[in-house]
């Protein structure tokens, strides 16, 4: 099972690299304006802030709603090749591709600290790193046309597919733990939310829209793969060596770590055709995204007794609701303003500092 896992995280998040990486540049090579892209790309983020509000409602995650997601992820990918040109075809297809890649990570994830255990989970899930950064290496070598990088998404969710049903047939069922009685109000910590929300609408920008910043500014694709790859790099160090870090007052890290992305985004707005900037703010991303990431999980452990829930409230406002506002928000930036694209995602990141500054722990 071990292996089995490994290699699911290795398919799964090569899949999201093709998704993340060269999705937005095989758009705009599709003949899609920036606003389209932003459209399209936000509709997977809105899908996963619904996704939560069914677990009110009694929805489970189970082997038929997780084999559900795997077809749904599956169809949504395949969908994009005769979808290219038409932009309606593309939005519905990517919310398809956004329902299933929303749900099959999370059984996946319960699997694998069932059977693997948090001490050795971390080796494990690097293997979803190697994926992200092999793949984006491999395919900016091979991305002459909208075509190919279509047919590398569907590789990639093929070999997820596959790992991803092999692992539900041989996961055995454990008896439930009981159902979490607690109530679950984010109202009594509503700034640490917005500064959740706030601080992934910063990175709209970014992930729906570096590469092609960074090329329209004469970076070479492959430079700018090698930035994305370099800025997974920096996120590996800082879970490996975070530890520390972590005991510290976890409030006043998230604070940094708001203020920091701050520092990030204008090295990205004021300096786009440095080779040497760009890799710089890249290695903030060990702070932006890595420390914040597990600082942020970290104090909503301490805060709720719904811990589950909790948690999917958090991907579900942060990168869900605020992945939707910062893709759509980023698409008109770039649509109208695109000087000052990442000027908008600084302006975010100090909103989320200043929020997460606002916050007193009750």
């Amino acid at each position: 099972m071990i292996v089995l896992v490994a290699l699911f995280y290795f398919f799964y998040f090569a899949l999201i690299g093709v998704h993340v990486i060269f999705v937005p540049k095989i758009l705009s090579m599709s003949g899609m304006n920036s606003m389209e892209i932003g459209v399209i790309l936000a509709c997977a983020p809105l899908v996963r802030f619904g996704i939560p509000f069914l677990f009110l409602r009694g929805f489970k995650l189970d082997q038929r709603t997780f084999y559900t997601a795997l077809s749904l992820m599956m169809i949504g990918a395949v969908g994009f090749y005769p979808s290219l040109e038409h932009f309606l075809a593309l939005l519905g297809v990517n919310i398809l591709f956004g329902i299933g890649i929303a749900l099959v990570l999370p059984y996946v994830e319960v699997i694998a600290l069932e059977r693997i255990g948090r001490e050795r989970y971390g080796r494990i899930r690097l293997f979803g790193s190697i994926g992200f950064i092999a793949v984006s290496l491999v395919l900016v070598r091979w991305l002459t046309s909208p075509q190919v990088g279509i047919g590398f998404l569907i590789a990639m969710a093929i070999g997820t597919l596959i790992l991803g049903a092999v692992i539900g047939m041989h996961h055995q069922k454990h008896p439930s733990e009981g159902e979490e009685e607690s109530s679950f109000n984010p109202l009594p910590h509503l700034p640490l939310w917005i500064g959740f929300f706030l601080m992934q609408v910063s990175f709209g920008p970014f992930y729906n829209f570096f590469t092609i910043y960074a090329t329209d500014h004469g970076i070479s694709l492959e430079s700018t793969v090698w930035l994305w790859g370099f800025g997974v790099v920096a996120e590996i160090l800082m879970f490996y060596f975070q530890g520390p870090l972590l005991r510290r007052n976890l409030w006043k890290i998230l604070q940094l770590t708001a203020f920091v992305t701050v520092v990030r985004w204008l090295i990205v707005d004021l300096f786009p055709t440095s080779l040497p900037l760009l890799f710089l703010s890249q290695t903030l991303h060990a702070f932006s995204f890595a420390l914040f990431h597990t600082a942020a999980i970290s104090a909503l452990f301490s805060l709720y007794s719904a811990r589950r829930l909790s948690q999917q409230f958090f991907f579900g406002i942060s990168y869900g609701l605020g992945g939707f506002v910062g893709a759509l928000g980023a698409g008109m930036l770039y649509q109208y303003t695109p000087d000052y694209l990442f000027a908008g995602g600084a302006i975010a990141a100090l909103g989320a500092g200043i929020a997460f500054r606002a916050y007193t722990p009750k």
